[in-house]
């Protein structure tokens, strides 16, 4: 008897046999050591773009956050629950990681329901609708571009979102602190689902370019 979908045991099973096994060593020294990851990546929740997956990272070489749209919001120490920042917190002020980097996607869902203020909750609570407004300026400033294809509009506000997410990383003291010192690089990337083609944000002026991999 299975209390997991099968799916997930036949998964499991190819794991054991096959990456485990051959690196049990790193497993068994990431046990013993603890974890020491040099990159942070903010990534979105979407089952489609997985970090470890795009950038062939193997155990205990990436420290990943994943939510809705890949966002960051600004620091507000006010007593409430903040998963995002209490992750980030960990990542530079225990892990202390030396790269963050923060990690959008094409047809990205959140960034979809952010361009259509209109659509029905999904749930009284509205949790997304909430979450997205941190970008609701941005999403309203696109949105009402009718110069831009639907699609344009999207990949838009997905860039622009990763733009936004970094602008808040700095408001958090020991980022800013850290980065003003070059103990810390902060990243944007945006990943094609359709291509598999990754951008990377140029830091002085927000572009995105795709890399040179040869």
């Amino acid at each position: 008897m299975t209390y997991l979908p099968e799916r997930l045991i036949a998964g499991y099973r190819n794991f054991i046999n096959g990456r485990y096994a051959s690196e049990s060593d790193r497993y068994r020294s990431l046990a013993r050591e603890g974890q020491a990851p040099q990159t942070m990546v903010i990534a979105c929740c979407d089952s489609r773009s997985a970090p470890e997956t795009i950038f062939d990272a193997g155990p205990g070489e990436l420290f990943v956050l994943r939510n809705v749209a890949n966002l960051v919001p600004p620091y507000e120490p006010d007593g409430e629950f903040h998963s995002t920042s209490a992750a980030l917190e960990f990542a530079v002020q225990s892990l202390k990681v030396s790269n963050i980097v923060v990690m959008g996607h094409g047809r990205c869902g959140g960034i979809k329901a952010a361009l259509d203020p209109s659509s029905e909750p999904l749930s009284p609570g509205d949790f997304i609708g909430k979450w997205m407004s941190l970008v609701a300026p941005a999403a309203d400033a696109v949105a009402g571009n009718r110069l831009m294809t639907t699609t344009e509009r999207q990949t838009a506000l997905e860039r622009i979102s990763i733009r936004y997410s970094i602008a808040n990383l700095r408001t958090f003291p020991c980022v800013k602190i850290l980065e003003a010192k070059g103990r810390l690089t902060l990243s944007g990337a945006w990943f094609d689902i359709s291509t598999g083609e990754l951008w990377v944000m140029d830091p002085a002026t927000g572009d995105f370019h795709r890399p040179e991999l040869d």
